[in-house]
């Protein structure tokens, strides 16, 4: 009920931002605000997300959802994505926003699914995580989106884990001193995560008690090398290896081989393959 409140405010904002003053071109062009038939058509293959969010955000400028697939469906080009009814100035008034959000948020889905499938052949224990590189106003849909594609969404906000990132180390002193502090100040609910730039301070990390080591920025190598690591201490069963920085389509597969259990990218989230749509409308 909050999510879809907190939406709907969002969207009127962006929908603000489009039309301040209205749809100029369809207030001269329709002096009657008569009901229209309209559909969200696939312009290129994908999955789908947020549809259903969407269609309820919509249904708060009395456009009705006649019928829609659902999330997490493969959509190919040409298919008809959703159908809706409603007054011809609000359908064309929504129309960008609502287009660009589906899309955006559908590439979201479509790339967390490429990673998970490519990572998959490889190693299917590892896990496909977003990060906190999100658009402000966005970041529920976003989440979900990846959720949608079968990607983890790691943190949703600051508030919901102690993630310790080197400006943290650099202002403690150490790794060592940042965990121990973290330990014993930190409810026994929340996680210590700590982000390490070589396979030594992963180790200091993992030694000092963090529950999950993030190399960040750093090679396939020397993944595993922290991974050998972990083993010859007797620490692989209770750290968390993360691999984050730098990770893409074209190099992930070295990084699962390397044996880690979450690998985290933005380029779900911030450099995603959109999936193209477009709405046509027709007289009822």
């Amino acid at each position: 009920m909050i999510a879809s409140i907190v939406l709907l405010d969002e969207f009127i904002r962006w929908l603000r931002e489009d039309a301040p003053f209205g749809d100029y071109t369809s207030d001269i062009l329709f002096e009657d605000n008569f009901d229209v038939k309209a559909y969200i058509v696939a312009r290129s293959r994908g999955v789908l997300a947020c549809i259903e969010e969407i269609s309820n955000i919509l249904s708060n400028f009395n456009i009705e959802t006649i019928e829609r697939k659902r999330s997490g469906e493969t959509i190919e080009n040409g298919d008809v994505v959703a159908r809706f009814r409603g007054p011809v100035k609000s359908i064309l008034t929504t129309e960008r926003t609502m287009l660009n959000l589906l899309m955006y948020l559908s590439g979201v889905a479509t790339t967390t699914r490429m990673f998970v499938e490519t990572v998959r052949k490889v190693n299917p224990r590892v896990r496909i995580a977003a990060t906190r590189k999100v658009m402000p106003g966005l970041r529920y849909l976003v989440k979900k989106a990846v959720k949608i594609g079968g990607g983890d969404t790691h943190r949703f906000s600051l508030s919901d884990a102690v993630l310790i990132k080197d400006n943290h180390v650099k202002l403690m002193g150490s790794i060592r001193k940042a965990v121990e502090l973290a330990r014993r100040r930190a409810s026994f609910v929340h996680k210590i995560e700590v982000e390490t730039s070589s396979a030594e301070e992963a180790l200091e990390a993992a030694l000092a008690g963090a529950d999950i080591v993030m190399l960040d920025n750093v090679s396939p190598r020397e993944v595993e090398r922290f991974v050998d690591m972990l083993r010859e201490h007797n620490l692989r069963d209770r750290v968390i290896v993360e691999v984050s920085g730098g990770i893409t389509l074209e190099n992930v597969v070295d990084y699962a081989r390397a044996g880690p259990d979450v690998i985290s990218t933005s380029q779900i989230t911030m450099r995603p393959h959109i999936v193209d749509m477009s709405l046509e409308v027709e007289r009822e």
